[in-house]
């Protein structure tokens, strides 16, 4: 099975919350994580922004407030929505893209929620499948092999139009381009331009057609394929941590998939708003919302009690 082939699966018309106080619900979490033979992690926005990573707010005001004050609070309202703003000049957009980088992806080390979740899964066979582009898995403890960013890096680059099938690492240009940032701009020579065709760079994020896969990108997709082959029949946790309904088709539904098709496969859900589970799947499923750290933290001890 490949990525492509995961992306199956249909909404549930069954969610429901479930009728579980918190400490039962804790210890049903810590119980199929120690019986698990493999873990298959699944992780969204929800996961980064419980670790500290918030894209608005006051996080967002401390670090771009001369981009609001530039092109207007009406269109500057979080670090999300400004990547897409319209900026009138290559060497504007890449003043904003290079300090979001470095804020998000280059200067935070690995965070305690992050680091929890390792600790957790460390000592089970595991494999992770991530939407989020900020490298946390693997400054946390994750091997890299074990790890598929389906979604790109902020810390790549790409030719916009995909004119070939390759990424770049951008790391030490954002480095540079932070400080040498003036009036929202870099200095015109360090406008990235592609090496094939001449033309405009863009960040390595899936947001349209031209979203280059590259020859890594295809590597991971390969282990994920065959880890799951390889444990299939394996007891399995999905352990889905801060994936809401924005993008469900990638992990939340796929996952709900395999509970549907396969007896011996169980459902961890950590979501602070949007943890409900099909209640089709009975005690085959864990849906709980609170802060994903306090959960994190809450299971590791009910499992070092139990040892």
């Amino acid at each position: 099975m490949n990525f492509n082939e995961f992306l199956s699966g249909r909404p549930a018309n069954d969610y429901v919350f479930q009728k579980m106080d918190y400490n039962e619900q804790i210890g049903k979490a810590a119980d199929l994580l120690q019986e698990a033979d493999v873990v298959l992690i699944g992780a969204g926005a929800g996961l980064s922004t419980a670790a500290g990573l918030t894209y608005g707010g006051k996080r967002f005001t401390d670090n771009f407030q001369e981009y609001i004050d530039k092109y207007g609070s009406m269109y500057m309202t979080d670090m999300y929505s400004a990547g897409f703003f319209p900026f009138p000049t290559g060497e504007a957009k890449w003043g904003y893209w290079a300090k979001h980088s470095y804020i998000n992806r280059i200067e935070p080390e690995g965070l305690p929620v992050y680091k929890a979740v390792y600790k957790l899964v460390e000592h089970k066979e595991h494999f992770v499948l991530t939407t989020n582009v900020d490298h946390q898995f693997e400054k946390s403890g994750f091997e890299e092999d074990n790890i598929f960013a389906t979604q790109g890096d902020y810390g790549l680059i790409q030719c916009a139009k995909g004119c070939h099938q390759k990424t770049y690492d951008a790391i030490e240009s954002f480095k540079q381009m932070v400080p040498a940032t003036k009036d929202c701009k870099i200095p015109s020579h360090m406008v990235p331009k592609c090496p094939v065709c001449g033309g405009v760079m863009v960040m390595n994020l899936r947001c349209d057609q031209y979203f280059v896969e590259d020859e890594h990108w295809h590597e991971q997709d390969e282990k994920f394929g065959a880890f799951l082959t390889d444990n299939m029949d394996k007891k399995m946790v999905l352990f889905e941590l801060g994936v809401g309904f924005n993008t469900p088709t990638i992990i939340r539904f796929p996952f709900e998939n395999l509970l549907r098709e396969h007896e011996n496969i169980s459902l961890i859900r950590l979501n602070l708003n949007e943890a409900v589970v099909p209640e089709s799947f009975e005690n085959r499923a864990i849906g709980i919302n609170e802060d994903i750290g306090k959960v994190l933290s809450d299971i590791y001890v009910n499992i070092e009690k139990g040892k």
